[in-house]
């Protein structure tokens, strides 16, 4: 009886522990994504972070990065956000997505790395989708 309990329990939370192992990237990544909100999207980000959104490219800081993601999405109103592909090891992931706007479609790529015990954004790409 005692066994059987135990094998119910660990059936009922072996998808919470394997998702937690595996370190997905965290959904609060694609709905800023999908919303368009820079200052939730920065949350994720390493104190500084290297992006090329479009045309301009540089290493940013927190506060930087968002204006120029608040101004990328001003111009750009997102209508979705899908993530294509996810991958990676213990200590670094990548993740690739579509983003439709009301302007244009668009390709965001990111890399997240562990850091201190917490996984953050230290790269982001966002290109046109035909380019």
């Amino acid at each position: 009886m005692k066994k059987n309990i135990l094998l119910l329990l660990f059936f009922l939370a072996s998808p919470f522990i394997f998702s937690q192992n595996q370190g997905e990237i965290p959904n609060g990544i694609s709905l800023a994504l999908k919303t368009g909100n820079s200052k939730e999207l920065v949350k994720y980000f390493n104190v500084n972070v290297e992006m090329v959104i479009l045309d301009e490219e540089g290493i940013y800081s927190k506060t930087q990065a968002e204006m120029i993601l608040k101004d990328f999405f001003s111009k750009n109103q997102p209508r979705s956000f899908s993530l294509l592909h996810q991958g990676g090891k213990t200590d670094a992931k990548y993740g690739i997505g579509n983003l439709i706007t009301t302007e244009d479609s668009f390709r965001v790529y990111f890399l997240l790395k562990k850091k201190n015990g917490n996984t953050f954004i230290h790269q982001f790409r966002i290109e046109k989708e035909n380019e």
